[in-house]
Order: structure tokens, then C-alpha cells, then sequence
């Protein structure tokens, strides 16, 4: 089988709508997929009905964005929980509402330098979905200040410009926490990308183990092989779940769907590990 656990629509930060993305991901071939969308589950119903009807499963997911105490951002993938839990639901909401403030302030700050404007940033936004810098870089796109995402983050929007705000974030321990309390399977994102910036140590990822911390997401373009061997040891020595799969989001980024994969025993491990009511 050939499962990819990690996929965005644009209820985040991907391109495509939830049904479309299912759609990409049976023209790739996958057997099955998870929408792991940021902070929001809003695309599950859309997704699941898609799968159903091109016949290959889905993966109910959520990424959750996260900041360690010294400013380290780090994402945490949720599956199987419980949409409906309070206390995960609670810290969403924070980390959304304050994403969108932040959003508004960088736009601020750029648009001394260059022709943005917040209307023209919502221009990119589909209903529903929180303002980010991808929506952001969409705009500076379309002014032709940047040719792609990717050049907008390295040149405009990333940590070390003028421009950037910080936001509130749940400490990366904290999420795994709320995630297990919602009956969800907490799996750390790709832990070693370091070419997105400062990445945790082990001292961290053994706060996260200790707060019940199910596997590592090792199979990942942004991990670099050599950090993969030690992340497999990580996993290893505490019993952790390892993972594969693309971060796809559309023409938002390079990556491919299926271009890592999860084993089915893997899915099968997620699955029974589960004990919330993903509706």
C-alpha cells in the first residue's frame, strides 16, 4: 500500500480544495492519505467524502503549530482525535487568532516597502481558512515582488527580516498532551528540517516523549539523511512509530504526493493506538 500521512488543502496553506486534493492523491496512485491541515479540521468532511468516492482511505489529521520557550517552532501532527475536544480546541482557536494578528502586523510593516495591502492578502484566502505568510507571499506574488512561495519566505518572510512578527504558539509538550487527551496519535513533523530554521534538541523531544509522544515523521525531504539515521534511533530506543510522506500542498510547494510513503503496518499501529471520535 501506499499511504501518505501528511497532506495541506486550502483550508491552510495548500492550494487545492479538500476534494481535490483527494482527487491528486488517486491520480498518484495512493491507497490512502491524511488531510493534516494547520490548526484546523475544517476540511474532514469534504476530504472523507472525496476518498470514498475515488475508493482509497482517509486519514483524519491535524498539524499543530507549536513554539518551544526560546522561540523554536516545531509542528506536531495529530491523527484520529476527537475535533470536538475542549481543551485542543481551545489552544486552536489561541494559536488561529493569533496567527492572524500576526499576519495583519508583518503586512503592516511591509507595506511601507512595498505596494500590500491586507484586502489584497484576503484576495488569496479561501472561506474559512486562517491568514498566514503563504497567503501573504500569494500576494507578493501577484504584485510581482517574489516569483514563488519560496522565494518569498527566504527573502521576505522569514525570522531574519524587518518584517517578521512572532505569535503565540502551545509549547510543543503541551500539544502532545492535549492531543493524547482528545484520543488522537501524536507524531512529531519532520523533527530535523533544519533548512526551515533552528531545530529542537533532545531535550525537548524527551519532554514531548514524556508527554506521550507516539512517533517521529522521519521519512521527509526536509529531514537530511544522516539525521535520519538518528531520528530511526530515537524511535527505536523508545518505541516510537516512524512515518512517511510528502507535506504535500499543491503548487504551494516542490513536493510530490507519495513521494515518501508510510508502511501499512504503520496506519494499522495509528489506528489502534486511537481512541477519539474524529467525526
Amino acid at each position: 500500500m501506499r499511504i501518505d500521512l501528511h497532506t495541506h488543502s486550502n483550508v491552510s496553506d495548500g492550494t487545492e480544495d479538500p476534494d481535490v486534493l483527494i482527487a491528486s492523491a488517486a491520480a498518484a496512485g495512493l491507497d490512502a492519505v491524511a488531510l493534516t491541515d494547520h490548526d484546523s479540521t475544517a476540511g474532514w468532511d469534504r476530504a472523507r467524502t472525496a476518498a470514498e468516492g475515488f475508493g482509497i482511505g482517509f486519514v483524519p489529521g491535524m498539524e499543530v503549530s507549536c513554539r518551544t520557550d526560546t522561540g523554536i517552532s516545531v509542528h506536531v501532527l495529530s491523527y484520529l482525535h476527537d475535533p470536538l475536544h475542549a481543551g485542543l480546541r481551545e489552544e486552536i482557536g489561541k494559536s488561529r487568532s493569533a496567527r492572524l494578528t500576526r499576519a495583519r502586523r508583518m503586512v503592516e510593516l511591509m507595506s511601507e516597502d512595498f505596494p500590500i495591502t491586507w484586502d489584497l492578502v484576503q484576495q488569496h484566502v479561501t472561506e474559512g481558512a486562517t491568514v498566514g505568510r503563504p497567503h501573504i507571499a500569494d500576494a507578493l506574488i501577484a504584485l510581482g515582488v517574489v516569483e514563488t512561495r519560496s522565494e518569498a519566505f527566504e527573502r521576505i518572510l522569514t525570522a531574519r527580516s524587518p518584517y517578521w512578527v512572532s505569535h503565540y504558539a502551545p509549547h510543543p509538550a503541551y500539544a502532545v498532551e492535549l492531543i493524547r487527551a482528545a484520543g488522537g496519535v501524536p507524531v512529531f513533523a519532520h523533527p530535523s528540517a533544519f533548512n526551515r530554521g533552528a531545530v529542537v534538541g533532545g531535550a525537548v523531544i524527551d519532554e514531548m516523549i514524556d508527554a506521550g509522544l507516539l512517533g517521529l515523521e522521519v521519512e521527509h525531504r526536509d529531514n537530511p539523511e544522516e539525521a535520519r539515521v538518528e531520528l530511526r534511533r530515537i524511535a527505536r530506543d523508545h518505541g516510537l512509530l516512524i512515518t512517511g510522506s510528502s507535506d504535500y500542498h499543491g503548487s504551494g510547494k516542490p513536493n510530490l504526493l507519495g513521494e515518501n510513503v508510510t508502511p501499512r503496518e504503520t496506519l494499522e499501529a495509528i489506528t489502534a493506538l486511537a481512541s477519539g471520535t474524529p467525526g
